[in-house]
């Protein structure tokens, strides 16, 4: 091989991982960057049903009577979990604005002291920045030893400027173990 033609081949090879390089560094920080630009699409659009991680504000825009939503609890335990999840009831009626309490039940099934934590999503979408949690268990891990069971709390109301057009809402629960990630 000629070492004048081979000048041109080097640089050629060289651009080109440099550029492989380059794809390889975005790609990643891309990666990093679709969780907080997914959560603000979901903020943006109301989809995916997340509900704000923090206590609400007491509503002080009083009761709507003359309206009606229906809220539905689900809950479920993540793949893996051995833990009983249940709500103390499937629905209830609800005036926008009315302050409403119930209880969701969990045992720890595991055999070993563990530690839960539940997630919360509300749909339709549309409907999740109107749901309002006072009060949450899933605000905080719930620490439970072998066997142990309790009644958790949820103190909520549904914001009276909730559209027209959505008369039933569903919350739905899903609580993971993170027993193993809680010991770090």
């Amino acid at each position: 091989m000629d070492k004048d033609n081979a000048k041109p081949v080097d640089e050629q090879v060289k651009k080109g991982v440099t550029k492989l390089v380059v794809t390889v560094f975005a790609m990643f920080a891309f990666g990093f960057a679709l969780v907080p630009l997914y959560d603000v699409f979901c903020d943006i659009t109301g989809l995916n049903g997340k509900t704000a991680t923090t206590a609400a504000t007491v509503n002080a825009d009083g009761i709507d009577t003359s309206r009606i939503i229906k809220v539905q609890f689900i809950s479920r335990t993540a793949q893996g979990a051995a833990w009983q999840f249940t709500p103390e009831m499937n629905s209830i009626e609800v005036h926008p604005g009315e302050m409403k309490f119930v209880k969701f039940y969990a045992k720890n099934e595991s055999g070993r002291d563990g530690v839960a934590q539940a997630v919360p999503s509300v749909s339709p979408g549309l409907a999740a920045s109107y749901f309002q949690k006072i009060e949450c268990f899933c605000f905080n891990q719930q620490p439970l030893k072998s066997t142990e069971d309790v009644w958790m709390p949820l103190q909520f109301y549904v914001d009276i400027d909730l559209p027209e057009e959505i008369n039933e809402l569903t919350l739905s629960y899903t609580l993971y173990d993170i027993t193993d990630s809680a010991k770090s």
